[in-house]
């Protein structure tokens, strides 16, 4: 099964069924980040603290696996050079809507977040990734070429899904119920039983992967970041957000 491409079509499908996450902002929240009042997400409620960020004017920046006219364009709005690259066509062409739309300068790169081979050594003094690498098998690529684009001395802002919430039946959490099931490290592929597979499969949902927090957050390290951030995040309407924070943000820094 090829991966990358079966990621995506299922996003471009995303599209087309209104996820919540391939929504692009509003003009307003465009014209409000222009007066120096936005908020960007990495997880699903919680704003990024803007000192994560620091001076964003001029900034090169690179939205990682962030398609979907929402980070990208506030990034824009408020002075950055920015570069967005995703996977999926669809997603892509939000960020294209709202930079026709607001009169935003945005590169649009089509391409996998494990492979950052277009760019050069120390492209980008920053990196802003929110939650998407549950949509690779390994992880640990990813943080190795963020580590090599970014300059001295910048950042990587990163979401990321508790791997605990794969621990549970995938099926029965959609239905409201917490079953013990699987063993980490976590794979639709591997850790679904056949007819779970095929029915998400027939649906052409995106694959998920949950990676180990050594994998997550000793990846980073072993690339060589610094993490100088951390906090955690929930989403209301999942059951066993009640009972543990199922994502986590990360700030590392190149030394």
């Amino acid at each position: 099964m090829d991966i990358a491409a079966y990621q995506r079509e299922a996003w471009d499908r995303q599209v087309a069924a209104g996820n919540p996450w391939t929504k692009p902002v509003s003009a307003g929240e465009v014209a409000a980040a222009r007066r120096g009042e936005w908020c960007i997400l990495l997880t699903p409620t919680r704003c990024v603290p803007q000192d994560w960020f620091g001076p964003v004017t001029g900034m090169r920046v690179l939205c990682l696996a962030s398609g979907g006219g929402q980070q990208g364009p506030i990034l824009a709005a408020l002075g950055a050079d920015v570069t967005v690259l995703d996977n999926s066509p669809a997603q892509l062409a939000q960020d294209w809507f709202v930079a026709e739309r607001d009169g935003l300068q945005i590169r649009l790169e089509l391409g996998r977040m494990d492979d950052l081979s277009r760019f050069e050594d120390g492209s980008f003094e920053l990196i802003v990734h929110p939650v998407s690498n549950l949509f690779v098998s390994q992880v640990r690529p990813v943080w190795r070429e963020c580590f090599r684009v970014l300059r001295q001395g910048g950042a990587l802002l990163t979401g990321f899904s508790n791997p605990a919430l794969y621990m549970f039946d995938q099926d029965e959490i959609e239905r409201g119920n917490a079953v013990l099931c699987n063993v980490m490290p976590y794979s639709d592929l591997g850790s679904r039983s056949p007819e779970s597979l095929a029915r998400l499969l027939e649906r052409g949902e995106p694959v998920e992967f949950g990676h180990a927090l050594e994998d997550q957050i000793g990846g980073q390290i072993d690339a060589g970041f610094l993490i100088t951030g951390f906090y955690e995040d929930r989403w209301p309407d999942r059951p066993l957000d009640r009972y543990m924070p199922l994502f986590f943000a990360t700030r590392a820094v190149k030394r």
